[in-house]
């Protein structure tokens, strides 16, 4: 598979949009134009169009080993995340707050507030790992369901989901979790989350289908509701387009996820050995952490110019969670963690993925060394 990215562009921000798969979406695109049927009709077209929605849900019950029924395709990230925590409220009508690491995407906040939780934060530190004592003492003294992803957007660091899960059970309460970017990028340990989401647009397989996996199949867990699509779970036609992208994609990912991760962990440590020697620090770098992702603190101020001046070569890197890179504010996972908000605000990260090439590495290195001696 080749990338359609031109040798002008050396893309770096694999965890904010994974570049797409152009020729599966152009196979998939073709076949949608040929049958374009709404897969709620009556028809025998229309039933076809179900057919595929129903199969890709089979797979992906397949590879989880979790229940076809409790699979709901959305449209984004953010939606799959409110769907899994309107289900929470449905389980607990009565709950006024969970127990959530300081690392969420913003959206899960967003939805754990719209639906009417307090967010008890765990502790954490400068490995970017949740405090497990401080998970147990939570859990003793007040049980509640724990939300926690299993990989970092910005630091890579994949949490202890093993002893979470035990914990949980112990007190016997629900595991949730993000698993948007540990999703295709690393073995995930599925059978240890009570619920989870993940999402086309992180692998590859372009914008529009995203994931929720639901704890039972309850028809009262429903993100949107007005018509019986995805099992009453959410309410409007399907894009089958893009469903069947999510799924052909992920087989591709997963098919050769071992070959993939040697090589980007090779890059990594290439990354991360020069930028060390450049005078810059590497966030959590003894954690165990995604082979693709390096969050770095850049050794001067001029952050916003660095990035400016990246940019006019031609290479994209970004400052961290896509959903508020804009705002360039500290990223509070960071302070979260104990560093200071001057830090905070001088880092950047550096993201590969399936397409990464040895040559654009290079080319990455270069214009970093550049660019820190111009502006020290």
């Amino acid at each position: 598979m080749k990338s359609h990215l031109t040798n002008d562009i050396k893309y770096f921000d694999y965890n904010a949009t994974h570049p797409p798969f152009p020729e599966i979406l152009e196979t998939c695109l073709a076949d949608y134009l040929e049958g374009f049927y709404n897969p709620s009709g009556i028809t025998r077209f229309s039933l076809k169009n179900q057919g595929k929605i129903e199969l890709t849900r089979k797979y992906f019950a397949s590879i989880t080993k979790g229940q076809e029924k409790q699979f709901v395709f959305s449209a984004t990230g953010t939606e799959a995340n409110y769907l899994l925590i309107q289900s929470l409220r449905v389980l607990y009508p009565k709950l006024d707050s969970v127990i959530v690491s300081p690392f969420e995407h913003s959206s899960m906040y967003a939805a754990l507030e719209s639906y009417g939780f307090t967010p008890n934060l765990l502790e954490t530190n400068k490995t970017g790992i949740i405090n497990l004592k401080d998970l147990e003492n939570k859990l003793k003294v007040n049980p509640r369901p724990v939300i926690c992803l299993y990989a970092g957007n910005e630091t890579g660091v994949i949490q202890p989901a093993e002893e979470i899960s035990k914990l949980t059970k112990e007190y016997r309460q629900v595991f949730y979790s993000d698993l948007m970017q540990g999703f295709c990028k690393v073995q995930v340990p599925y059978s240890l989350f009570d619920g989870f989401t993940f999402s086309g647009h992180k692998i590859g397989a372009g914008m529009g289908a995203s994931v929720t996996y639901l704890p039972k199949a309850n028809p009262r867990f429903q993100v949107f509701g007005g018509g019986n699509q995805e099992n009453e779970h959410r309410a409007g036609t399907e894009n089958t387009f893009a469903i069947e992208c999510l799924k052909r994609v992920t087989e591709i990912q997963l098919d050769q996820l071992e070959d993939k991760n040697k090589r980007l962990r090779k890059f990594q440590s290439q990354i991360e050995e020069k930028l060390e020697a450049l005078g810059c620090h590497i966030i959590a770098k003894s954690s165990p952490r995604l082979p693709n992702t390096s969050f770095v603190i850049l050794p001067i101020q001029s952050v916003d110019f660095f990035l400016l001046g990246m940019e006019e070569k031609g290479i994209l890197v970004s400052t961290g969670s896509s959903c508020k890179s804009r705002a360039r504010e500290a990223s509070k996972s960071l302070l979260y963690m104990g560093y200071s908000e001057e830090e905070a605000l001088r880092c950047i990260r550096i993201s590969t993925g399936y397409f990464t090439k040895e040559e654009e590495v290079y080319a990455l290195l270069t214009t970093i060394e550049d660019l820190l001696q111009k502006f020290q």
